[in-house]
C-alpha cells in the first residue's frame, strides 16, 4: 500500500463521510502550486475554495504566524488582545460600516447576522418582525440558520424543519421581491455574486430595489461576501462595484490567509441592540488569526489592480474558448471569481478530471459550471497554461463524428 492509499483508507475508516474527495493527498504548497505525497506538482486554481488568496506559504504570512505563535495563539474573549480592535478598525474603514464581530467561519458570521437582524427587527417592529427574504439558488452555509436562508433543496433536504418565516424569490426578479418584502420583514439576505450557486451576478437594478425596500420597511440588508469579498472581484467588497452599501456584510474565506476567521460588519443602528452576553464565541477573533488578517489586508492593499487586470485577461481567454467550443454555454463572473457553464454534467466532470491528470486543480459546482478561484498572485502565464489545458480537454470531449459504413451502389455513386 502506498503512503497516499494509506491516508485515504484511514480517512474512509474513521472520518464521517461528508466529502467526495479527489484521489489526491496534498502534502505542501508554495506560491500558486501544491505538491502531493509523490511530489507531483499541481497549479492551484481552487485556492482552498477561495481561502488561499495569497497562495501557499506566502513569506509575509509565514513570518507573521511564526512571530505571533511564539507570543500568544489564543486568548479568551474575557480579555482584550492588541489585534482585534485594529483589525475591526481596518475592516470598518474599508467597508464604510461601523462595527465588527469576529467568528471562526463564514457560516458563523451568517448566523450572527441573522441574530442581529432579528434583534433589530424586534426592537423596531415587535415579535412579528422576524421574517426574512432570501434568493433561490443561493448558498449561505450548513448550520440551521444558514441553511434556512439557503435557496437550494439539496442542502436542506433531510434536516427540516428549519427556521420558519423565510421567503425565497428568484435572483433579479424585482417584482417577486416587492411581493415578498413587507413590514414584518427583518432582513433581505443575498450574495451579490453567487459562489456555490454557479457564479451568477445580481443586477444593479435588483440590488437597488433591495436597498430601497429594506429602507422602506426598516429591514436589514445583508450581503454575504464570504466568497466574493475581500479582493476576489478586484475591489475590497463586491458591493463597491455597484455603489450600494448593505447594513450587514459577512466575510471569511481569505481573511486570515488560511487560518479560520470570519467576520460580520454592520452599522451602529443595527448593532445598537446587542449587549454583553447576547452573542459570543470561544475562538473567534484570537490574536494569531487577527494578526495574520491584518497582514493579509496590508498585502491586499497593493493587489487590487492586478486582480482586476488578470481577471479581465482570464475572462477574455475563457470567452475565446466559448467561441471555439460549442459545449461552452456561458462565461460568468468578475475579477478572479469566474465560471464557465458547460452543456452537461458529464462534460464538466470529464474536463475537471483531465485537468487534474495534467496537474491543474479546478472544480465544478452546480454540476455543469467550472469554477475558477485562483490565488490573487497568479500571472498571465498561469492563466495561459490553464486555457491551453481547457482547450485540449474541451476538444477531447467533443462527440466523435460517425462515418457511414454503407457502401455506395453503382446507381448511387456520384458522377
Amino acid at each position: 500500500m502506498t503512503a497516499s492509499e494509506e491516508v485515504i483508507q484511514r480517512e474512509r475508516q474513521f472520518l464521517l463521510q461528508t466529502y467526495s474527495r479527489y484521489p489526491v493527498v496534498i502534502e505542501r504548497g508554495k506560491g500558486v502550486f501544491l505538491f502531493d505525497l509523490d511530489g507531483k506538482r499541481y497549479l492551484d486554481f481552487v485556492a482552498g475554495l477561495g481561502v488561499n488568496a495569497l497562495g501557499h506559504a506566502h513569506p509575509r504570512i509565514v513570518k507573521t504566524i511564526r512571530e505571533q505563535a511564539a507570543r500568544a495563539i489564543h486568548l479568551s474573549n474575557l480579555y482584550y488582545n492588541e489585534y482585534q480592535g485594529r483589525l475591526a478598525e481596518k475592516l470598518c474603514a474599508l467597508s464604510g460600516l461601523q462595527r465588527a464581530f469576529f467568528s471562526n467561519s463564514g457560516t458563523e458570521a451568517i448566523e450572527g447576522s441573522i441574530k442581529l437582524a432579528r434583534l433589530a427587527g424586534h426592537r423596531s417592529g415587535g415579535a412579528a418582525k422576524s421574517q426574512m427574504v432570501a434568493l433561490e439558488g443561493s448558498y449561505h452555509g450548513r448550520s440551521f440558520g444558514s441553511m434556512s436562508v439557503t435557496g437550494q433543496d439539496k442542502y436542506r433536504k433531510g434536516f427540516e424543519p428549519l427556521l420558519e418565516d423565510v421567503k425565497f424569490v428568484a435572483r433579479n426578479d424585482a417584482e417577486a421581491l416587492r411581493g415578498a418584502v413587507n413590514d414584518n420583514t427583518c432582513a433581505i439576505v443575498l450574495e451579490p455574486i453567487f459562489g456555490e450557486g454557479g457564479i451568477h451576478e445580481c443586477s444593479v437594478e435588483f440590488l437597488k430595489e433591495c436597498r430601497s425596500l429594506a429602507d422602506r420597511h426598516q429591514a436589514a440588508l445583508i450581503f454575504d461576501e464570504i466568497q466574493c469579498g475581500l479582493g476576489r472581484t478586484g475591489r475590497y467588497f463586491a458591493y463597491q462595484h455597484y455603489g450600494i452599501k448593505p447594513d450587514i456584510v459577512t466575510v471569511a474565506k481569505p481573511l486570515a490567509a488560511g487560518l479560520p476567521l470570519g467576520a460580520l460588519l454592520t452599522t451602529d443602528r443595527v448593532a445598537s441592540g446587542m449587549h454583553p452576553g447576547m452573542h459570543g464565541t470561544t475562538f473567534g477573533g484570537g490574536p494569531l488569526a487577527c494578526a495574520v488578517a491584518i497582514e493579509f489586508l496590508r498585502v491586499l492593499d497593493r493587489m487590487l489592480g492586478h486582480i482586476r487586470q488578470t481577471g479581465d485577461y482570464f475572462h477574455a481567454k475563457l470567452e475565446d474558448l466559448k467561441a471555439k467550443h460549442g459545449c461552452v454555454q456561458e462565461v460568468r463572473g468578475m475579477g478572479l471569481m469566474l465560471g464557465m457553464n458547460l452543456d452537461s454534467p458529464d462534460t464538466a466532470k470529464a474536463v475537471v478530471a483531465q485537468l487534474l491528470g495534467r496537474g491543474i486543480l479546478i472544480n465544478r459546482t452546480q454540476d455543469t459550471v467550472l469554477r475558477f478561484l485562483p490565488p490573487y498572485i497568479i500571472q498571465r502565464t498561469h492563466v495561459d497554461q490553464v486555457i491551453r489545458a481547457l482547450d485540449s480537454a474541451l476538444t477531447s470531449t467533443k462527440p466523435k463524428k460517425q462515418t457511414s459504413s454503407v457502401k455506395l451502389t453503382r446507381r448511387s455513386q456520384p458522377r
